[in-house]
């Protein structure tokens, strides 16, 4: 275990911004994590874990409290079989995409539409990590956590997690640290069904057909480097959270009110994608396009350039750091396009990015 103070948590995020963390302990196997944390709460003091910081936005004032920055590493089978699938523990410290590499290799099919997104293991469930149709929910067999209220390792079966898009039981309270994740994939070397029409017209397959899996994991890094979404230190149009803003999922009735407003704004003839985006949701709602919301309401790719804050000129739903930002920049911008989209919509967008320190 490895302890420094007043850490520029700036640089342990993909956004760049966030002052100094007060205390920053990197702990490298679940009992650290476990004993770092009970000493922090039985102290009473402030406590943030990170993982890759991939979904965080810091304050510029910092972090007063202990960050705990997650480090168990380790990949484990623990069955293989073709009934069961292929059991893999993977320790939340794990970087994401490496054991999505690791899975590739091995021909564990069902996380390879998952490629190239930032961040550590013990994030993935904390969201429901998604990407290209498919979603960690649909992987996790168990998650193994730390549970600060009753001072004791748990583990929640998957149907317990309260999975929902981009959503958890983890995410809904900080009483979780998440500790490993047990994944249950396909022993197969075919990728899952293409969901992603996008992706399929790229791979040159009818959605619902199966590829190879490195075929579509280079069919997915291909997809989010098009969009800015494959980490790169030299490209500014990387340095986000990624996703700024959830697909907003609505009622029926709000939906046909949002159709009517994109109608009177814009035109209701569909030409030049006037008519906004729908999804069907399992509950009956509609699922619309956060970005075609972002666009439509006059926040083009490359949006506040040339100010320190700025939309990605690949993607109209990131948000970056284009060099010097600081967190206070990386809020208003988010807050003015928030309020444009509520403005020209009736919708109010959800940021994606925990705040630490900062309100929308």
């Amino acid at each position: 275990m490895r302890e420094e103070h007043d850490v520029p948590l700036a640089s342990l995020t993909t956004m760049h911004v966030g002052g100094p963390a007060g205390r920053l302990v990197v702990a490298e196997s679940i009992d650290e994590i476990v004993d770092t944390v009970r000493e922090v709460d039985d102290a009473d003091e402030p406590l943030l874990v990170l993982g890759g910081g991939s979904n965080l936005v810091v304050s510029d004032d910092g972090f007063a409290g202990t960050v705990v920055r997650l480090a168990n590493d380790g990949v484990a089978v623990e069955s293989s079989d073709l009934c069961g699938g292929v059991m893999v523990r993977v320790g939340a410290g794990v970087v994401w995409d490496e054991f999505v590499v690791r899975a590739v290799a091995e021909g564990w099919s069902g996380v390879e539409a998952l490629s190239g997104i930032p961040g550590s293991t013990g994030a993935t469930p904390v969201q429901n990590v998604g990407a290209y149709g498919q979603e960690v929910a649909q992987t996790i067999a168990s998650v193994r956590v730390w549970d600060r209220s009753a001072q004791e390792v748990r583990t929640f079966a998957s149907a317990d997690c309260g999975f929902t898009y981009r959503h958890s039981i983890f995410k809904a309270s900080s009483r979780y640290v998440v500790l490993d994740v047990l994944f249950q994939l396909t022993p197969s070397t075919l990728s899952q069904p293409i969901r992603y029409a996008d992706l399929a017209r790229q791979l040159g397959v009818q959605p619902g057909e199966r590829v190879p899996l490195e075929d579509a994991r280079a069919g997915v890094l291909a997809q989010r480097g098009q969009r800015g979404m494959v980490l790169d230190g030299d490209d500014h149009d990387t340095w986000s959270c990624g996703s700024f803003f959830t697909n907003p999922i609505l009622s029926a009735r709000r939906f046909e009110e949002l159709e009517r407003r994109a109608a009177a704004r814009l035109g209701a003839d569909g030409l030049d994608g006037s008519v906004p985006p729908r999804f069907a949701d399992p509950d009956g709602n509609v699922k619309t396009s956060a970005a075609w919301l972002i666009d439509h309401a006059g926040f083009g790719k490359g949006y506040g350039l040339p100010g320190p804050a700025a939309l990605s000129t690949k993607h109209t739903l990131a948000i970056t750091n284009r060099g010097g930002a600081r967190a206070a920049d990386i809020a208003a911008l988010a807050r003015e396009i928030q309020a444009g989209v509520v403005d020209a919509f009736g919708v109010t967008l959800v940021n994606e990015p925990v705040f630490v320190g900062l309100v929308l």
